[in-house]
This record gives structure tokens, sequence and C-alpha cells, in this order.
């Protein structure tokens, strides 16, 4: 199980990073970090800077072919940089498009709200997203963890860091699901 964790060079809230980066491993499965340059990731715990990340590959040096599964931690900065860029919004569309399980997590979902495919999905987020999901098209809801089946793909939103134990959950069990056929 070959997992993707898009992160932006700087803003990645850390435990949302780590947290099911952790529990892809502890399934058997090989996460790789993503992201648009090379180098090291600036992970944050909320406001203050927490530790960096080694880069693995880049979007351009990559694409959705070469997963399982994608998984978009959040931070508020994290999705806000990866939207503005047109090869991450890419990157992210052609998991869609290859119908394969998607996670996101906290202010993860403005990165798919920029890739245009919440239309008509079922989600969750941070709370201050719930106008800018709606107004894309999609159903919000307030939940710990939201599974979407309704669409090319399989979705997995949570809200926040307090909600991991069961974002990990459910996006581990999805890409097992999609890796096992």
């Amino acid at each position: 199980m070959r997992v993707a964790f898009l992160v932006a060079p700087e803003g990645i809230e850390q435990v949302e990073l780590t947290d099911p980066w952790q529990a892809v491993l502890e399934a058997g499965g090989t996460p790789r970090l993503v992201s648009t340059k090379h180098g090291h990731a600036q992970a944050f715990n909320h406001l203050d800077r927490a530790d960096t990340f080694k880069i693995d590959e880049t979007v351009d040096e990559t694409s959705a072919d070469d997963f399982d599964a994608l998984l978009l931690p959040g931070g508020v900065a994290n999705p806000d940089f990866l939207r503005m860029r047109d090869n991450a919004v890419a990157f992210v569309r052609g998991f869609f498009d290859a119908g394969k399980p998607v996670a996101a997590i906290c202010h993860a979902p403005w990165t798919l709200i920029e890739a245009e495919v919440v239309r008509g999905r079922t989600v969750t987020s941070w709370p201050s997203l719930k106008t800018d999901l709606r107004n894309a098209g999609a159903e919000w809801v307030d939940e710990k963890v939201q599974v979407c089946h309704s669409g090319p793909n399989v979705l997995v939103t949570s809200r926040k860091p307090a909600d991991l134990k069961f974002f990990d959950e459910a996006a581990v069990t999805e890409f097992e699901k999609a890796v096992k056929g």
C-alpha cells in the first residue's frame, strides 16, 4: 500500500502528518512525502514551528499512477499554499480521475475545492471551511469522520486533530480495501 502524503514546503499541522503516517506504517503501508519542491517541509504545532520532514519526491516527478491512495494533512497555510500551485492541484485531481481513495483532514479540503472534486460529495472539515465547501457543491456535516462513496472514489474527511483516531482508522481501512480490490 503506497500512500502519497501531499504537503506544502511549510505550514503542515505536524500531528495531522505524523499520526496518519504512523497508522499507514503500522498497517504495513509505505508512506511517501510529496511536495512542490525538494528539500524539507516545515511542520507546525498550531502556530509554533515544529519539526522538519524530508521530501521524498515532488509532484512534478510523480503522479497518482505511482500510488494506491492520497492523504492530505491540514494546517491553515499548507492547503492554502497547495491550492495556489497548479501542479499540486493536478496531482490531487489525478487520484479522483483514477478512482483512488483520498483522505483529507482539517483545512485540507481547501485543496479539494480548488481541484473541483467536492461537488456532490458529503464531507466534513474544520468548521470555518463549511461555507467554502457548500459553495463548491459539497454537503458539509459536523462529524468526527465522514466516508463518502458517492463519487469516482472514496473520500475520507475529518475535522481536527482531536478526531485523528477516527480519521486514521477510516483512511487506512479504505486504503487497504482499495489495494485488495
